[in-house]
């Protein structure tokens, strides 16, 4: 028997739910709605060899997206596996209380993600300008006709530590310029490469003000680059963050699994 794949939460009343429409796997699963607590799941059956394909990942996003024209969705992050719809209606009527004030929370929000890395020539250059010591011991080098070994380790010590006190320094200052644009923030996990990889939720109708605030940040800090990745389903906001508190800690609905 198969797994129930899931979708994503929203109301019972919730009136542009894709009953019927094709999901994931090859041919697609046909979408159903599992009903429970005020609450309904968009589910369908899960594919045998379910893994990350192209494919599946879009029909996922499709099926959410067609879900949240008429209202706030609850997106479940692909891969969202549940034994049956019994234990689906089972975990809604459990949850019920946490997921309408979830669905409150976000009605009208869309999430941004912002990855921020440095420019690497334009920081090399930003912490030259900062950094006296470095300054006094490149200039030292080059009258020596480029140092010892130990001169030149010395030197790339002095910029590998303030490039990356930069990145922390940028890191904070990101997000406190972005953070009045938005309802909510939500740290993502750091990667090689990023030195900021923060998720925003905004209000829809307030997204331009958004987008103006990653601008001027874009402008005022030239030697950051910066990716904006949205408007996206609010999947890093299905729980309650930091600066949302509710009344007691949860586990995650991506966290539904056999």
């Amino acid at each position: 028997m198969s797994s129930t794949y899931i979708y994503g939460i929203a109301s019972a009343g919730h009136p542009s739910l894709p009953d019927g429409a094709g999901g994931i796997g090859e041919p697609p699963r046909t979408v159903r709605l599992v009903k429970e607590g005020g609450l309904t799941a968009v589910v369908s059956d899960a594919p045998d060899d379910l893994r990350p394909k192209r494919r599946d990942l879009l029909a996922h996003q499709n099926i959410l997206a067609e879900a949240g024209t008429g209202g706030a969705v609850l997106p479940m992050r692909f891969g969202s596996l549940a034994p049956d719809d019994d234990a689906v209606a089972m975990v809604l009527a459990e949850r019920a209380g946490h997921y309408h004030e979830r669905l409150r929370a976000l009605d009208g929000k869309v999430e941004y993600n912002v990855k921020a890395q440095h420019n690497e020539e334009a920081v090399l250059h930003r912490v030259m300008a900062e950094n006296a010591e470095i300054r006094t011991v490149t200039e030292a080098n080059r009258r020596a006709g480029g140092g010892s070994h130990e001169e030149k380790l010395r030197l790339g010590e002095l910029v590998v530590a303030a490039v990356q006190a930069r990145e922390a320094q940028d890191a904070v200052t990101l997000r406190q310029l972005l953070e009045p644009a938005a309802d909510a923030v939500s740290n993502g996990p750091q990667s090689a490469g990023w030195l900021a990889n923060v998720s925003f939720l905004v209000d829809r109708k307030a997204a331009e003000h958004f987008l103006t605030a990653v601008e001027t940040a874009r402008s005022e800090h030239a030697h950051v680059e910066l990716k904006v990745n949205g408007p996206l389903p609010p999947y890093s906001f299905v729980e309650p963050g930091p600066s949302e508190p509710v009344g007691t800690e949860v586990n995650g609905p991506a966290d539904i699994r056999p």
